[in-house]
């Protein structure tokens, strides 16, 4: 089982389009229902800067990486970074109701 945290800021003016793509991602996978993985996104109090949490038990980032919005999420990221996106591998110490 795979685990992450992705951590990035987006430039100013650009935190609403990164949450509606964020959101046809959780659309994509309510529709699709992927079994294997745990997935959460906030937004922090700054308001332009966001984390991601990955729990994967297949291969770390293989489930949303075949879905087409996060494809569409990640295509122009880099454009949409003031900071880019820094990945963490993380060691699940415990949970309550997020991880088996």
């Amino acid at each position: 089982m795979g685990s992450s945290m992705i951590r990035y800021q987006v430039r100013p003016g650009r935190a609403d389009e990164n949450v509606a793509l964020i959101e046809a991602v959780y659309a994509q996978l309510a529709a699709e229902r992927p079994e294997g993985i745990h997935y959460a996104t906030f937004r922090l109090p700054d308001g332009v800067s966001f984390m991601h949490i990955v729990i994967d038990s297949d291969q770390p980032g293989r489930i949303l990486g075949e879905l087409a919005a996060f494809k569409a999420f990640v295509g122009e990221i880099d454009s949409r970074c003031e900071e880019p996106p820094i990945a963490t591998e993380l060691t699940l110490v415990g949970s309550y109701a997020v991880a088996s």
